[in-house]
């Protein structure tokens, strides 16, 4: 279980080989957590995720196979690894994808292929997770929200509308969960260098898997609701979203 100062013995990720979620497991196995479950597409990136959390000093490094578009296996899946593990502390959802606006809002298919893996796929599994730990009595879910779905940008309308369905999705979870022991905890990075953003002009205020990682520990150990990544972000979309829409269409992609 998660101990008095936050510290979780073991943590799921759904979507295993991500940056920002491989961030949270390397700041969370060094102070106690020692059971790592893995979960996401088969493949190299992925391996070396699991050979990163054994070598912080895992004691358990699992990989398990989870497409988030693959709605029909994900409580098969999520039951599998309860009653495997047991009790599983931390469960992070950190799968999604960035997509490609320019292409994207021309191909309702791809476009659909982004709302369906940020959203509602992750929505399927949360649902599955909430379930778990629900009927085990405590735990927490952590979810990669995004900024861009404060309020969605045209330059990024695509994404953004996905983030801000799970973000939605992921608060109306968090309530259904009072009283259960089970707490949900939001992450709203900003613009996150790093593989998902490579060639792309960094926006202000942008920030590191490392940075999110490390503010999710925070929230993590002070039972926070929300999170921030930089938390000046709070501050400034809190403004942003005051603007009118004919100055807000005007903002620079």
């Amino acid at each position: 279980m998660i101990d008095a100062i936050g510290r979780p013995q073991s943590v799921l990720v759904l979507g295993g080989s991500s940056e920002i979620g491989q961030a949270i497991v390397a700041k969370l196995v060094p102070a106690r957590c020692k059971t790592v479950i893995l979960a996401g597409r088969d493949g190299p990136k992925l391996l070396a995720a699991a050979e990163a959390a054994a070598e912080a000093g895992a004691d358990t490094v699992e990989t398990v196979d989870f497409d988030a578009t693959d709605i029909d296996r994900h409580a098969t899946v999520v039951d599998r690894l309860f009653e495997q593990f047991g009790d599983i502390d931390v469960v992070v959802v950190a799968a999604g994808v960035l997509g490609d606006q320019s292409v994207d809002e021309h191909d309702p298919v791809s476009a659909a292929s982004v709302i369906t893996t940020n959203f509602t796929g992750l929505a399927s599994a949360m649902l599955a997770v909430a379930d778990r730990l629900r009927r085990q009595g405590h735990g927490r879910l952590v979810v990669l929200s995004s900024v861009a779905g404060e309020r969605a940008r045209k330059a990024n309308f695509i994404y953004g509308s996905s983030k801000s369905g799970l973000d939605a999705f992921s608060q109306g979870l968090g309530d259904s969960l009072a009283g259960s022991g089970v707490k949900v905890m939001i992450v709203r990075p900003g613009f996150v260098v790093g593989r998902m953003t490579e060639g792309m002009e960094p926006a202000p205020f942008a920030t590191t898997p490392e940075a999110v990682a490390d503010a999710v520990v925070k929230g993590l150990a002070s039972g926070a609701a929300v999170v921030y990544a930089p938390p000046v972000l709070r501050w400034v979309f809190a403004v942003m979203k005051l603007l009118p829409r004919a100055v807000w269409r005007r903002m620079p992609g």
